[in-house]
Formats: C-alpha cells, structure tokens, sequence
C-alpha cells in the first residue's frame, strides 16, 4: 500500500497515466522497480515523467506516515481495483489509485443514485430531494444515496437518507481529519454511522474550489446514475452531469418553471438532451428498469428455474456472449456491449430469474455454466 499512496501523491494530477503505468507494471511497486523503462516506453508528460523518476524515498516516508495515521483514527486506505474499490469507478479513465474511507456502508451496492443540485436550494428543491430520497427508499430499500455534503441539496439529500434509514456517501474534496463546511460536522457524524465519508485526498489537504471540481468525478462515477434537483445555469453540478454524462452513466433532472434561475440548469439539460426528465423517484425507478421491493420480491416467489436451452433475445446473447470472458461489474458490462446502463440492469434482472446468471457483491454478474 505504501508505493500505492506514494504514486498517488507523485502522479496525482495525472490520473488516466497513473491507471496506465500500474496497467503496465502490474503493482505500483513494480511501477517503482521499472520506472526507467516505463518513462521511455510511455508517452508520459514531462513533468510527470520527472516526478516518477524523482524522490520516492520522501513520498514513500509520507505514505508510511499516513497509513500510521489512517490506522490509529480507524480509516480504511481502499486500492484501485480491489474488492472493496468503488467498481464502477473502474470503468473511469481518471479514477483515483486510493481512497480514503471513513463508515460502515458497501460502497457496491445494487442501486447508487448521485443527487446533486445548488448550494442555494429554494424550498422548491429541497422538497423535490426529499420526495426523492424517501421514496426511493421505499421502492428500492438497498439505494445508496451520494451527495457531496455542501450546503442546499446535497446536505438536503444526506439528512433525509439518514432520517428514512437509507446509506448515503459523503464524497468529499479534503482530508479526513476535517470537515467542510463546518456547519455540517454533526451530520458527516452520523453519516460515518449510516454510509461514510469518502475521498481521495490525504490529511492535511484543505478544501479548495478546484478540489471540489476535481471530486465531482467521483460523485458521478460511482453511482449508476445523477440525478440533478435543482441548478443554476452555472455549477458544479452541471460539471458532474456532465462527467457522468461522459462515463456513459444515465442522467436525470427536475424540471421547473421557465425563468427560476435556481434551476435555469436543470431546464437547460433537459431541453438539450443531457438529461432525461423526472418528476420523481418512480420515474427514475422506471427509466433505469429497477425492480421495486414488491416486484423483486413476486418475481423470486416464482422461483428461479435455469432454463437448459435459454432462448435468448439479441440483448441477451450480447450480454452472454460479454460475460463468456469473466465476470463483468453492470457498468462495465453496459459500457463492453455500448447498451444504456437502464437497459442492462432490467436485461440482468430478467436473466437472474431465469438462471442464465448469478449476481455477486457489487453488481458483479457470473454467467452460470453451461448457458
């Protein structure tokens, strides 16, 4: 783990070429052992070409020093590409090496919805966010709510997942040994209890505006879809519909009336097709073809029976023919065979109960022998 954080530090305004030198190292060890070899067959940029090839002994001390730290205050160091890793930020190009982790909540769970929108949410929006979360904790119990814990929505979308008993993930822009802004210290307490508080920064780093930009990618990568309540024309969370947008996940918006400058953004994705239109929770339900807690639960009363000679649809045979290689994460998978992630969850579903595959943690799906 200490070359992992030391590479990190080194290559971390560089993460797509960090993804590729432990690609094509193996280990961010080997990265070190063969850090000659890798900046003269890797197109890298110069600068950081220069920091691969400059001091590891300081950054590989600080990494020791700070998994030291990490362990005495019970926060968790989760490595790119391990089990626990966010899987869907693995179909990113520009996800994090590490992440730092403070709760008790899977961070792979079945159902991830991103709920963004303006630090100045009117009563309007903070109703829409509440209707929302709520909601989609009675029809799909096991969603994971992440926000970022600013001010107007996202604090919004934290308190009502705490208070109707859903898991939702802080995504923050700064260390662990601080919060931001202060005013929302006892909800990131309780959200360490019910969800946790992610981020991909060391102790010691302060917030900034280009750090809570920068960690707009994560709120939008690891979840299966966005949903933006409410927007100004200009944000940050216009900037995460659009990466979400850009790592092929599903983006959605509450529209509003013409001329509310709160969601002046949120009218603006609709009418150019970035965002597909909602009014609430059982819309989104519907549009990524989730199965609500009364359908899941019909469906396996009928039993799951594995059909010998399975007569697949062509959506299905591009899933089977996908997975023939190995298990595949859902995002992955939707992302492998070019299909909207909606679609493939409900194609999942199906095949689940007819036994053509088997879910695992995370959304991993198996294709079952002999199909």
């Amino acid at each position: 783990m200490e070359y992992l954080l030391a590479l990190q530090r080194l290559a971390f305004f560089y993460p797509e070429q960090a993804i590729e030198l432990i690609q094509a190292a193996g280990t961010a060890s080997e990265v070190y052992a063969s850090r000659q070899d890798l900046c003269m067959s890797l197109l890298l940029p110069p600068s950081l070409a220069r920091n691969i090839l400059g001091d590891w002994d300081t950054a590989l001390r600080w990494a020791s020093e700070e998994m030291e730290w990490c362990e005495r205050k019970k926060i968790g160091i989760i490595a790119y590409g391990s089990d626990n890793y966010p899987h869907n930020l693995l179909s990113c190009g520009d996800a994090p090496l590490a992440l730092f982790y403070r709760g008790t909540a899977e961070l792979n769970s079945p159902h991830i919805v991103s709920v963004v929108g303006t630090r100045d949410a009117t009563p309007y929006g903070d109703d829409m966010t509440r209707s929302l979360v709520s909601r989609l904790r009675e029809l799909v119990p096991d969603t994971l709510v992440v926000s970022g814990l600013a001010y107007g929505i996202d604090v919004t979308a934290h308190k009502e997942a705490l208070r109707v008993g859903a898991d939702t993930i802080g995504v923050l822009a700064h260390g662990l040994d601080t919060i931001y802004p202060a005013a929302h210290r006892s909800v990131a307490r309780d959200i360490i209890s019910h969800g946790g508080l992610l981020t991909e920064y060391p102790s010691k780093t302060r917030g900034e505006r280009q750090k809570f930009l920068h960690r707009n990618r994560i709120v939008a990568g690891m979840a299966d879809c966005t949903v933006v309540v409410e927007s100004k024309i200009h944000g940050g969370s216009l900037v995460t519909a659009r990466q979400a947008g850009e790592y092929g996940r599903e983006v959605y918006a509450f529209p509003a009336r013409v001329g509310d400058i709160t969601s002046e953004g949120c009218n603006k994705l609709i009418r150019d097709n970035k965002a597909r239109l909602i009014t609430s929770a059982d819309d989104l339900v519907s549009l990524m073809g989730w199965h609500t807690t009364e359908e899941a639960a019909e469906r396996r009363a009928q039993g799951i029976v594995p059909s010998l000679f399975p007569n697949l649809s062509p959506e299905q045979k591009a899933i089977v023919d996908a997975l023939r290689d190995g298990d595949l994460q859902q995002n992955t998978l939707a992302t492998k065979i070019q299909m909207p992630i909606g679609k493939v969850s409900a194609l999942l579903f199906e095949m689940e109960m007819e036994g053509i595959v088997k879910a695992f943690a995370g959304g991993v799906y198996h294709l079952v022998t002999g199909v």
